[in-house]
């Protein structure tokens, strides 16, 4: 790795899980708009199925590296009214769409997931059903705690159809666990992997996070050590985001508890290279994947996508975005429900849509995203000279004639590819094609560091 690259492109930057990214939205639909905005992308691509995001808030303790949007409670009475307000504000969309959705994927988000119990899991999911059918080759998955995983919500959920389970791991060292907030034992994450497993669940993730409080090459090595055990099917190796002044959960500790830009860095290269000697394949950014799972293969046949659940095998045009803070994208807009809990019960109880803000996409917004969304999922974009926004794609290309000179990415007269070297800085190649940040640089800290 060369460190005079990584102190120069190490600068803040946005994760590109949307564009134009949330800081630049600024068209927001009402609640009308929006809807039309569904129910038109929902016409047009309900056929091949459509997406849902469930965000499920509650957790019985704070993870102090979090940057989800969470309700800390240890109060289980919550579950049942909370399911039934968002079982209402999905009949919203029922209510609106020009025909009966065909569900292409569940995502089941937090928050923890798994504080619901098995049965009202059960209601939330058969109450989404009840008004929808399944697509071809559908695929489920959830969110769940080690600790708060039990067998009968791991049973009902794959009764149901779910066969993705992402378990959140971070870090096996016990120091690192201490400071986020986080204590886990290796053989409760071994109980939960292989529980699930005998089930019958054909996708088990793990989380790890590099870059996190007090951790070191040894707690990097020792925690993939023990991944390699369970060899999951796939792996999120996700940088740490520093973002205390959004998440003050995050001022438990300093920027001295923290490894620097390099030391971050070469945590994820350790990581990288225990995890490719286990036979996983990098897959877009900060993911890796078994060649025998279907991340793998939609990486191979270039089906993959990327949305605001990360990276998927499914290339839906429609995400409903339900729950307190979810996001939905309509493809050419896109609406955030309130973060307020108490906010978002108010207005679904009162028949109204929740969302807040939103940003519906310019032809030029499209144009970008679509360039972007390129090279996050393939390391590499096309163009053609006659485009009618080309001059967005010449302004990229001579931002990015310095990262060219550097052998991180090679353009052709229609073509942009991303080198092998370049790959560490994909966060920094798709900046380049950010017109809305280089027409407006932020006065303030809102992203996290790029390396």
């Amino acid at each position: 790795m060369n460190y005079d690259l990584i102190r120069k492109y190490n600068v803040a930057g946005p994760r590109y899980t949307s564009y134009p990214t949330v800081p630049y939205w600024d068209n927001s639909p009402d609640a009308k708009t929006w809807m039309n905005l569904v129910k038109d992308t929902f016409i047009s691509s309900n056929e091949s199925g459509i997406s849902l995001y469930i965000h499920l808030p509650f957790c019985e303790s704070l993870c102090t590296y979090c940057g989800c949007n969470t309700r800390i409670t240890v109060n289980h009475a919550v579950e049942k009214p909370y399911i039934q307000t968002l079982l209402k504000e999905w009949k919203m969309y029922v209510d609106n769409f020009p025909g009966r959705p065909r569900i292409k994927e569940i995502h089941l988000g937090g928050g923890t997931p798994t504080f619901f119990n098995a049965e009202n899991l059960k209601t939330l999911l058969d109450g989404i059903m009840q008004y929808a059918d399944l697509a071809d080759d559908y695929e489920f998955g959830f969110e769940g705690h080690p600790n708060y995983t039990k067998l009968e919500q791991l049973q009902m959920l794959f009764d149901i159809g779910f066969r993705r389970v992402s378990f959140g791991v971070q870090d096996f060292d016990p120091k690192v666990q201490y400071i986020i907030h986080r204590e886990q034992s290796a053989a409760q994450v071994a109980l939960v992997t292989k529980e699930a497993r005998r089930i019958g669940y054909t996708s088990v993730n793990y989380d790890l996070i590099y870059g996190l409080p007090l951790q070191t090459k040894e707690s990097i090595k020792n925690t993939i050590e023990e991944v390699k055990i369970l060899l999951p099917d796939r792996i999120a190796f996700y940088s740490y985001a520093h973002v205390p002044w959004i998440k003050p959960g995050q001022r438990r500790f300093t920027d001295n508890d923290l490894p620097s830009g390099i030391e971050k860095r070469n945590l994820y290269e350790l990581g990288r290279a225990l995890l490719e000697e286990s036979g996983y394949v990098e897959i877009g950014m900060d993911h890796f994947a078994l060649k025998s799972d279907s991340l793998f293969k939609a990486s191979s046949e270039k089906n993959l996508h990327r949305n605001f659940m990360g990276y998927t095998t499914n290339d839906t045009k429609l995400l409903i975005g339900l729950g307190v803070s979810s996001i939905g994208d309509s493809w050419t807009g896109f609406a955030q429900n309130v973060k307020v809990f108490e906010q978002y019960v108010k207005l679904v109880e009162a028949g109204t849509l929740p969302i807040f803000k939103g940003h519906i996409l310019t032809p030029e917004d499209l144009y970008l995203r679509q360039h972007i969304l390129n090279i996050m999922c393939h390391f590499e974009t096309e163009w053609s000279e006659a485009d009618e926004h080309i001059g967005l794609v010449y302004a990229a290309l001579e931002r990015l004639e310095e990262m060219e000179s550097d052998g991180l990415l090679k353009s052709t007269s229609g073509n942009l590819t991303v080198t092998e070297d370049g790959k560490a800085f994909i966060r920094n190649v798709c900046m380049a094609f950010d017109a809305r940040l280089w027409e407006k640089q932020p006065e303030s800290l809102i992203f996290s560091s790029t390396v």
